[in-house]
């Protein structure tokens, strides 16, 4: 395997937030389980795919990977440097190679202040010139399909969507070798999600850019992504490329969430799968299997009690499920 193949390695991954007061010896410490020993890898010039219900954790997994959020253990090799652990200050030379568009497109941007002004003080940030500035601004108005008159506006004038192109332009205007995507569309209207969808996709195709694209919905992600990783609970239950996961579906949470998907067809044929009960307390993790407790394949005194782990199911497709479809791990360890 080459050194350099993957841009983002993540190992065994882990965060737990403490819940109560420890000066209160009667409230006692809880934690609450948001990223548990969770791993992943992303090739250079891939959009992986992160996809899970809300407070699955997958935010946070995000977060941790940008060093915005400490982690409690595990390893974050970014471009063949750990980054695990390092302070804000190790962190800044770093944060033009690693950026982020957020999920909210207004509330990313300072109100009070002209997006040229914004933009102009990340400029001096990065040490540009002020022509290297404008002819920089130029390309990237240019490649997100908007005319510089918006940069005398406030964001509260421009529409959601445009909003969310700018967003994406300051964040490859370092030229940044990863770009985390947290739910970059899911605040927009549907009319609008295409054009910044297909940007992505550009910056993929025409830039080689690598990103890490967290979302809820199915569809973006088919649509968007190379490989992707079911989260739920704090732990990935299964992960793949788009065609295998969605073709060879094997985790029943993962058919759940595809059979919710809506039809493509007003004749298609298909069964939606409805899952009793709501995800499970993440303070108060269930013993064996997360999911057990909303599964139809849920079997006593083995999903209860024994946690499954990431087993390989061949062509790079993984699943952690004591009884993947077609398949019976059982009596394996």
């Amino acid at each position: 395997m080459p050194e350099n193949e993957y841009m983002l390695e993540v190992k065994h991954l882990k965060k737990w937030f403490r819940m109560g007061n420890a000066k209160i010896a009667k409230a006692g410490i809880r934690y609450l389980h948001a990223c548990d020993d969770v791993s992943f890898n992303i090739k250079k010039g891939e959009i992986f795919g992160i996809i899970g219900e809300s407070g699955s954790g997958k935010s946070t997994i995000g977060k941790c990977v940008l060093n915005l959020q400490d982690s409690d253990s595990g390893e974050i090799i970014f471009d063949g440097e750990n980054i695990f652990g390092y302070t804000p200050k190790q962190m800044k030379p770093l944060r033009k190679d690693m950026q982020m568009v957020f999920q909210n497109p207004l509330a990313s941007f300072n109100p009070k202040k002209r997006l040229g002004k914004t933009f102009e003080e990340y400029a001096k940030f990065l040490g540009m010139t002020d022509e290297q500035y404008k002819k920089k601004m130029k390309e990237l108005l240019e490649y997100i399909k908007l005319s510089d008159d918006v940069l005398s506006r406030l964001p509260k004038e421009l529409s959601g969507g445009q909003l969310q192109r700018l967003a994406i332009a300051r964040a490859i205007m370092s030229e940044p070798k990863f770009v985390l995507a947290d739910e970059p569309v899911s605040a927009l209207d549907v009319s609008v999600q295409a054009q910044v969808l297909n940007l992505m996709i550009d910056l993929k195709e025409q830039l080689g850019q690598t990103m890490l694209f967290i979302s809820h919905d199915l569809n973006v992600v088919r649509h968007l992504c190379d490989r992707v990783a079911v989260v739920y609970l704090g732990v990935i239950v299964e992960t793949g490329t788009i065609d295998e996961v969605y073709s060879n579906v094997m985790h029943p949470y993962t058919q759940a969430l595809i059979s919710a998907k809506p039809k493509e067809h007003p004749l298609e044929q298909k069964e939606e799968i409805i899952l009793k009960g709501d995800i499970p307390n993440a303070i108060d993790v269930p013993e064996g299997c997360r999911f057990a407790s909303r599964c139809s394949r849920y079997k006593p005194g083995l999903c209860d009690h024994r946690t499954p782990k990431l087993k390989d199911m061949g062509s790079g497709h993984f699943v952690a499920c004591h009884y993947p479809k077609g398949h019976n791990l059982d009596n394996e360890v």
